[in-house]
């Protein structure tokens, strides 16, 4: 069975382009594309996604309002950002909201299916602009201090494996664990950090030293 895809794009021509891009694929198939998002949980139940493609900027409701909201009904839907905006506030408002990666529009035709795969692995795809302002903020932002969250030694190994961008499967393979061992750990790592996705964990692991 075919991965669903939903779309919500404003720009017409491009979310005509992206919808034919996602149905020539033999394992992705778009199950919905609207210019807006105010019915947004309507939709995610009725067409049930397993990954999101979500613009920021589009009339009544922007994505980032969306995201939060499909955040409350949902945890487990992959959604990825597609935007022309790369500004450090915008990038860190829809990671909080519970964003699963954020590409920018110049790059997505070229790293979409490729983002899509990573993260339905549990990857957090960024463009490697994006990656690197987040990276940058993170160091500036700093408070050099040590948190303590009492992390055993494979939760940490684990944490690493998230920080290096690596997938479930291949932090499972690095580590000679399962696949099921994995995504447990990484629960018990957000229950410690107290976040909700793996981009808020690596930013706070990043931040206070973890790793």
């Amino acid at each position: 069975m075919k991965t669903k895809v939903l779309i919500y794009e404003d720009n017409t021509d491009l979310c005509e382009a992206l919808v034919q891009l996602i149905n020539t694929s033999q394992i992705y198939t778009c199950v919905g594309a609207f210019d807006n998002c105010r019915k947004v949980i309507s939709d995610l139940l009725a067409l049930s996604p397993q990954v999101i493609l979500m613009d920021i900027d589009m009339p009544g409701r922007n994505g980032i309002e969306a995201v939060q909201l499909i955040r409350q009904v949902n945890k487990d839907v992959r959604i990825i950002i597609l935007t022309v905006f790369d500004d450090n506030q915008t990038v860190f408002d829809a990671i909080c909201a519970g964003a699963s990666g954020y590409l920018l529009k110049k790059y997505c035709f070229e790293e979409l299916f490729g983002a899509i795969t990573e993260s339905l692995n549990g990857g957090a795809p960024l463009s490697p602009t994006i990656a690197r302002m987040v990276l940058d903020h993170l160091a500036q932002n700093s408070s050099g201090t040590i948190g303590k969250y009492e992390l055993t030694a494979r939760e940490k190994a684990i944490l690493n494996g998230l920080v290096m961008g690596y997938s479930y499967r291949k932090i499972a393979t690095t580590l000679n664990i399962g696949f099921e061992t994995v995504k447990k750990h990484i629960r018990n790592i957000y229950e410690k950090l107290h976040v909700h996705n793996q981009t808020e964990a690596v930013a706070k692991a990043l931040k206070n030293r973890l790793v």
